[in-house]
């Protein structure tokens, strides 16, 4: 059982069929995500939305959390980060089991919407859950360790990568890393360019995003 902290946003039509599950970047927190659940709501009216905090307090911005180190940033270690990452990747795949059993819910009615880090962590966990999730959204990330994929999926969810090609922190051509190792794997893989859009979510690439959480959550 995971000890993560979150929040919660019910359904508007108060069937809570569906969740969305929102993880953010690096020194941010899940409030930070949380937010654009008022613009998605209306579309999906019997989704709820969950955004969780990061396990561990930001070495870079202590009122933020992050989900394993980033040595460019914050001077960390390669192992330091590489095993922050596989303590989180263990406590968010518990967390996505206590998500789907507090409410009810089959794997295949989750989504996981992730931006930078969250994005990350989205790639890197999914695939590797037995039960299929209903997709991943991930805005502004990379695939982490894609030469390990092949050999330790066990799950192709649908993926929608989105990435702003002036991204001043994650470069843009992580998307096509990305694209081409997740296809080669085996994963549907849809892609949207933000043009002009540096590390953040443009207008654009959230309707995207919503119409491919659309057809996965609601579409027959």
């Amino acid at each position: 059982m995971s000890d993560l902290n979150f929040k919660r946003k019910a359904s508007t039509s108060g069937q809570d069929s569906s969740v969305v599950l929102f993880l953010h970047g690096y020194g941010a927190d899940g409030a930070d995500l949380l937010g654009l659940s008022e613009p998605l709501a209306p579309h999906l009216p019997d989704t709820v939305f969950v955004a969780v905090d990061a396990p561990t307090r930001s070495m870079a911005n202590p009122s933020g959390f992050q989900w394993f180190p980033i040595p460019w940033i914050d001077g960390s270690s390669e192992v330091a980060a590489a095993e922050g990452m596989r303590q989180s990747a263990k406590l968010l795949d518990d967390f996505i089991d206590k998500v789907l059993a507090d409410e009810g819910l089959a794997p295949d009615r989750l989504v996981l919407f992730g931006f930078s880090q969250g994005s990350m962590m989205s790639l890197h966990v999914a695939p590797r859950r037995q039960d299929q999730i209903a997709g991943i959204v991930a805005f502004s990330g990379r695939l982490m360790f894609p030469e390990a994929l092949g050999t330790e999926v066990l799950s192709q969810p649908p993926i929608l990568l989105v990435h702003g090609d002036a991204d001043d922190v994650v470069p843009f051509a992580e998307m096509d890393v990305a694209s081409s190792a997740l296809q080669a794997a085996g994963f549907d893989v849809f892609g949207h360019v933000m043009e002009g859009t540096a590390h953040g979510i443009a207008p654009d690439g959230l309707s995207v995003a919503l119409s491919f959480i659309h057809q996965q959550l609601v579409s027959e």
